[in-house]
């Protein structure tokens, strides 16, 4: 990337605005990531909602943000980043407010749809302004900065989530994006400068192709696996809606391969990217490793809550210690696989990490956060600390320069899907559905089969990573990771 005729340096009131906008921005989808399974119970109670609607709320953000977040990086090369970073900001607000106003289970969920298409519109924009208007030699300044201050909402998320919910509802974890989004966008109409890709927004015989089919495949491909995921408990598994979906989904996936190799680099996903073995490998182990925190964290907010009996806040607390890991160590798991590779921290984390889970099955009414809960989530957020960083790096080492956007922004929506499949799945596989979720019982045993499946997970993920995993023939500096939910998920957009 060309150096911005007015690049901002990080000092400047222009640099300190353009960091507040882009903090802000990407604080309140991290804010929304770590509190919307806090505030699962109450919503359920209060909405008369089913197993299958709980999904659903998680789901319909998670599918359109793994769908289109390609995309949304796309549109902002094209037409503007400042331009399309603000229209994610100002259409994630009215999303969110209309989560708060929702009145039955059917509107939060068309809600929480239309939230997570705005979030794919403003995730990637947060990261690539910061690159694209900062002086290169303000960067990594501004981009550790930017990392950092983000990370802090995401350790604050469940204690305001969390008090929100108690002291006044579960309602306000989406009116509190209001007030935020305002400040954002008065920041970046005063300092952030608009930037784009010229090879992409040029007109003409060497304008490079806009991928809209390739982004609407791969999301009716997600959309309908999921759907049949999430509904073979209710209508059964051979039910006519049930395999429908999944034909739709499948038939969906190969028509997104075969779209995407027919139009070679210019495609949403360049299918070229995957003739290096190595970043398959990181992908799928990507997918395994997020889908364990995604259905554990799932599990885990509704089990404290409905089972154990805490309220939402000190539920919000609970996970606290593998943000703080996450941030604390991130940095050095980076460097220390830069220094011996990928291979030990990969494999180490992912076992470390079902340790965990497996001593968090046995936690039950009247446990002890100290002594029942502390330790297993410590453990969990260890081996995801070994795995993040690492993890990123390598990927983005696997493949070309050129494509270290693209790459970086697929194993993005590669933890995003991993998460959303395994909300989907894993009530199915432990036989949890209707209003389950209140019945201590039918909650316990699904809690600790879902957490059984997790471990299994992501121990198959460090098999994966000791025999399939190596050193990347190139070297990608360690990198600093966006937090995400709970924990840290890889920038959309590097250039």
């Amino acid at each position: 990337m060309t150096t911005p005729a007015h690049a901002l340096r990080v000092g400047t009131p222009a640099g300190r605005g353009t960091l507040l906008a882009a903090i802000l921005a990407s604080g309140m989808v991290f804010l929304d990531s770590t509190v919307v399974n806090v505030a699962l119970p109450r919503l359920g109670a209060e909405l008369d909602a089913t197993v299958a609607d709980l999904q659903w709320t998680i789901n319909g953000y998670l599918l359109m943000l793994a769908a289109f977040v390609l995309l949304g990086g796309a549109l902002g090369d094209r037409f503007g980043r400042r331009r399309v970073f603000l229209l994610g900001v100002v259409w994630f607000a009215v999303a969110s407010v209309l989560c708060g106003l929702s009145q039955d289970t059917g509107q939060l969920i068309a809600a929480r749809f239309l939230q997570g298409a705005g979030g794919a519109l403003l995730t990637p924009g947060s990261l690539s302004v910061l690159q694209a208007s900062f002086h290169p030699d303000d960067r990594g300044r501004a981009i550790g900065a930017w990392a950092g201050l983000s990370g802090v909402s995401t350790a604050l998320g469940p204690l305001l989530g969390g008090w929100l919910i108690d002291a006044l509802s579960w309602r306000w974890i989406f009116f509190i994006n209001l007030p935020l989004a305002v400040a954002v966008v008065l920041a970046a109409l005063r300092w952030v400068p608009e930037s784009r890709d010229e090879d992409v927004s040029r007109t003409g015989a060497g304008r490079r192709r806009f991928d809209v089919t390739g982004a609407l495949l791969g999301a009716l491909a997600l959309a309908g696996i999921t759907y049949a995921l999430i509904d073979a408990p209710a209508r059964g598994v051979g039910s006519l809606p049930v395999l429908v979906a999944a034909l739709v989904g499948v038939l969906s996936a190969v028509v997104f391969v075969l779209v995407e190799r027919r139009r070679g680099d210019s495609a949403m996903l360049p299918t070229g990217l995957f003739s290096s073995r190595l970043f398959s490998v990181l992908n799928i182990f990507t997918v395994v490793v997020y889908a364990a925190l995604g259905g554990f964290t799932f599990f885990l907010a509704v089990y404290l809550q409905n089972v154990v009996g805490w309220s939402a806040l000190r539920t919000g607390l609970a996970t606290i210690p593998m943000t703080v890991l996450l941030l604390l160590g991130s940095a050095r798991a980076g460097a220390l696989a830069a220094k011996i590779g990928p291979r030990l921290p990969l494999t180490a984390g992912p076992v470390i990490a079902a340790l965990g889970l497996l001593l968090l099955r046995g936690v039950g009414p009247g446990a002890s956060y100290w002594r029942d809960v502390l330790p297993g989530v410590t453990l969990f957020g260890l081996g995801l600390t070994l795995v993040v960083a690492p993890l990123t790096a390598s990927v983005l080492a696997a493949v070309a320069d050129r494509f270290a956007g693209v790459a970086s922004g697929f194993n993005n929506a590669a933890s995003r899907a991993g998460g959303l499949l395994a909300v989907a799945a894993l009530p199915l596989l432990v036989d949890l559905s209707g209003t389950g979720y209140e019945q201590s019982a039918a909650l316990t045993s699904a809690y600790r089969g879902a957490l059984l499946w997790c471990a299994g997970g992501l121990l198959a993920g460090a098999a994966m990573a000791a025999v399939l995993i190596h050193r990347p023939p190139r070297e990608a500096p360690p990198s600093q990771p966006c937090p995400s939910l709970p924990a840290s998920t890889p920038p959309e957009k590097r250039r």
